[in-house]
């Protein structure tokens, strides 16, 4: 299984279910524009979206709870486009993706946790994440499910 994850090969060979694939695309698609967002939104999604009350704060603070979003922004942006880039041309990592998705949205609820923050209402990001660990963990199992070769016809002996 190690080899599947960390395999010595990394090229566009994914010989996992077919179905892992396809969800990767839909994933990489909300990684860039949730990216986006955070990025070019005013408030980078923080007040708009996630309903952290920037009103209620000094404006620097605002400032740079926006400036934060943004930097995750660019993190989530770079994540993104290396998601592409396995689509592309690195199939043979699309394991790893799937295990750091899970580390990811993992970590996530764990400093949520750890570090709770007050918001109007429950942000999307907060049931997204349950949503993404379940559907990486099971898109994980199905990337290392090992397709079988088909069957060769073997020649009978004269």
């Amino acid at each position: 299984m190690l080899d599947r994850l960390f395999p010595k090969r990394i090229d566009n060979d994914f010989r996992g279910h077919p179905v892992a694939l396809w969800v990767f695309f839909p994933i990489t698609i909300v990684t860039i524009g949730r990216s986006l967002v955070h990025m070019f939104f005013a408030d980078g999604g923080a007040q708009s979206i996630a309903t952290i009350p920037l009103d209620a704060m000094t404006p620097n603070g605002a400032a740079v709870v926006v400036l934060i979003f943004a930097l995750w922004g660019l993190s989530q942006l770079l994540l993104g486009l290396f998601y592409v880039a396995v689509l592309w041309r690195y199939r043979a990592l699309l394991p790893l993706m799937y295990l750091l998705l899970i580390l990811e949205y993992a970590g996530r609820m764990g400093l949520g946790m750890w570090k709770p923050m007050q918001t109007l209402e429950t942000p999307p990001g907060g049931p997204g994440s349950y949503l993404f660990l379940v559907l990486g963990v099971a898109m994980l199992a199905l990337s290392l499910w090992q397709r079988r070769e088909a069957p060769r016809e073997e020649l009978a002996p004269l």
